[in-house]
């Protein structure tokens, strides 16, 4: 049985029967279609869209990420971190330094949801950054749950510049020559709500600090 509403449509574009061929969308210029230019820098595009977008944002070498990772955490009182089975971590030096630092530290994998709501910081990877919208993607999997970039009230993001893709466009083509499909979560700012007044609320429903240390 034909659906009301597609037949309302139907008739409003002149039709009298579905098409028989689907019609072919049109070839649109990549210079319209795409703010990130090619050869732009998109480390430098991220970093400014990021900060448009209420991220806090640091760059650090990769040899210092641990010893001030550490020190953010002991400055905003943090003492449980949910940290997923990431080898960049491990490369890194990350759950020894935060061990050292006399944090607890909880793994995804050896935790549960519940125990989420206890953590007062969730630090992540990405699976992609976006330069054109200052995005964090977030891939959730076995090791890598999503909870520890939405629960905590703070979001600890470290970046390296090779995840950076220039737009949108460029993430789906990327989650398109996945072999299956992933299930991602696209992180625009802190968490953000307003009530019917309009009054802008952040952090009632997420992360209310979401710091980026971008490895440079």
């Amino acid at each position: 049985m034909p659906d009301p509403m597609i037949e309302i449509v139907r008739r409003a574009l002149g039709r009298s029967e579905p098409l028989k061929t689907a019609p072919i969308p049109p070839v649109i210029d990549p210079a319209i279609a795409r703010l990130t230019q090619p050869g732009a820098n998109l480390t430098d595009v991220f970093i400014q869209s990021a900060q448009q977008a209420n991220f806090r944002l640091e760059e650090i070498p990769p040899d210092r990420i641990a010893h001030v990772l550490a020190e953010f955490l002991q400055l905003h009182q943090c003492k449980k971190v949910g940290i997923p089975n990431s080898p960049l971590f491990d490369r890194l030096g990350i759950p020894s330094a935060l061990a050292a630092a006399n944090l607890d530290v909880a793994r995804w994998e050896e935790s549960t949801l519940d125990a989420a709501y206890d953590l007062d910081c969730g630090i992540t990877d990405v699976y992609a950054a976006v330069a054109e919208t200052g995005s964090l993607v977030i891939r959730p999997v076995p090791h890598h749950g999503r909870a520890l970039s939405l629960i905590p009230a703070i979001h600890v993001a470290i970046v390296e510049p090779a995840k950076i893709v220039p737009d949108l466009i460029d993430l789906l083509d990327k989650i398109a020559a996945e072999d299956r499909a992933p299930n991602i979560t696209i992180i625009t700012g802190p968490s953000k709500t307003a009530d019917i007044e309009g009054s802008l609320v952040t952090g009632v429903h997420g992360p209310g600090l979401v710091q980026v240390f971008l490895l440079r």
